[in-house]
Parts: structure tokens; sequence; C-alpha cells
């Protein structure tokens, strides 16, 4: 079960952290996977390591979303899988958040999607099948955090995006649904230091920080063929975090 054989699956945000997890995973169920990151020489070194195909891509700019997804499409003959997982969370706090910061954290995170999903949409629907797959996160759907209000936003707005994208995309075949990672140890949370860490590692009842495999094998399950039946939904991979009610239930 849960097998990827065959199956040609494009990862965007798939040069490091949790997207680099998403491709391990999928790699290793199988799939012939294609990595497409803004960061070209990171890129081009993580698609040599695990054996993939990998194409430069801001997801920023609609025209090479679309171009990207037709190049996959004419040289492996199909679009399978979507994991559209390029994001990014500087901080910046809401008393001196410029519009400009605002308006970058949306553009990636929330337009990003968009542009991707769209894409894949539309060389999925002829061949009555797809798997998209959304990075989308606890922050701003569940919990807060000081400094990340347009980060927030931008994640809860990826799952409404993604509820009524389920909808459109239903009757073709095509599922959607999203993954909401709590704290994984990426390249970018380990730059938060050692106290952050050990912070975050103290909120979680298993006391431990994911893994970006956790996240790939989260979103390996919800582009297999067996979770047909599964379409708008959100999967939480956080250890439990969200779930005490007070710091005793830690203890």
């Amino acid at each position: 079960m849960f097998k990827l054989k065959d199956q040609v699956a494009l990862v965007t945000g798939g040069a490091k952290g949790i997207g680099r997890g998403i491709v391990e995973a999928l790699r290793e169920a199988g799939a012939k996977v294609i990595i497409a990151d803004i960061d070209e020489v990171q890129g081009a070194a993580t698609a040599k390591e695990l054996g993939c195909s990998f194409k430069a891509l801001d997801v920023t700019q609609q025209m090479y979303c679309q171009k990207v997804v037709n190049e996959v499409v004419d040289e492996f003959g199909k679009l399978d899988i979507l994991c559209s997982n390029t994001g990014i969370f500087p901080q910046a706090s809401l008393a001196h958040m410029t519009e400009d910061q605002w308006d970058q954290m949306q553009k990636v995170n929330l337009k990003g999607t968009f542009f991707m999903v769209q894409a894949a949409m539309a060389v999925m629907k002829p061949n009555k099948y797809g798997r998209i797959v959304i990075t989308s996160s606890i922050t701003g759907a569940i919990t807060g955090f000081p400094g990340w209000s347009h980060y927030g936003a931008s994640k809860a707005g990826q799952l409404g995006f993604m509820r009524s994208a389920a909808l459109e995309c239903a009757k073709d075949g095509i599922t959607v649904n999203a993954v909401m990672p709590g704290n994984i140890l990426t390249e970018g949370l380990k730059a938060q230091g050692e106290e952050y860490l050990q912070q975050m590692r103290n909120s979680i009842p298993t006391h431990t920080l994911g893994e970006p495999l956790d996240i790939g094998y989260a979103a390996c399950f919800l582009a297999s063929k067996e979770a047909r039946f599964i379409t708008g939904q959100s999967l939480i991979i956080d250890g439990g975090q969200i779930l005490p009610e007070s710091p005793e239930a830690l203890l």
C-alpha cells in the first residue's frame, strides 16, 4: 500500500528543509520527483544527491509556474502529484511591520500556492486524476506566535483556499489536502538558536522536534492512490503540541 511507482511528482521549495523531506519520502515510495526551487545552486545539488530532476522556479511568477508544470508534462508525460511547499517565514513585529513585508509574505506563501495549484489542475484534469498537497502550518489556523502575524495569515489563508479548491477539483478525480507541521527541525528553525529549540521541545508532549521526513511521510500518504476519498482536509503533524490546555499537562 501507499506505493507511488510510476507516479510523477513536482515539489516546490524542495531544495531543503521540509521540502527535501517530502522529496525523500516520495522517492522512497517510488515516485519520479522533480524539485522546483528559486535556489538554483541548492536545488540542483539536492536533485543530484537524491536522483531527481530540477527546475528553477519563482512561484510568485504565474507564467513561470505554468511553464514549469507544462515542461514536466512534456518531459514525463503527465503530472500526478503536486506538493506545493514553497514558503518563507521572516519575523516582523506587528507594530513595526511594513506593507512590503506583509505583501511579500502573502505573495510567496499564498499567491504562490494559488499559481501552482491552478497550473497543476489544468494538466491533471484531462487525466481525471491528481493529488495536490499544500504545506500549511499550525501557526495561523490554530496557534499564533509573536512576530508571525503575517505568516499566520498566509498559512490560514492556504487552508481556506484549499477547501474551495478541493470542491472545484473533486469531479475530476483530483484531491486537494494540506499538511500542517508544528516545529520541524529545519535549517530555518535551527537558526533560531538552541534556547528557542529547547523551549519548543518543552512545549511538545513528545519533548522532541519533528524531522522533515515526518512531514514527507504524511504528504506521501495524502499523495497516494489509497487516499482517494480524502479531500479538503488538513493533517496536523506536531508531536501533540496543540493538545495541552496548560503547561501542567506536560509534566
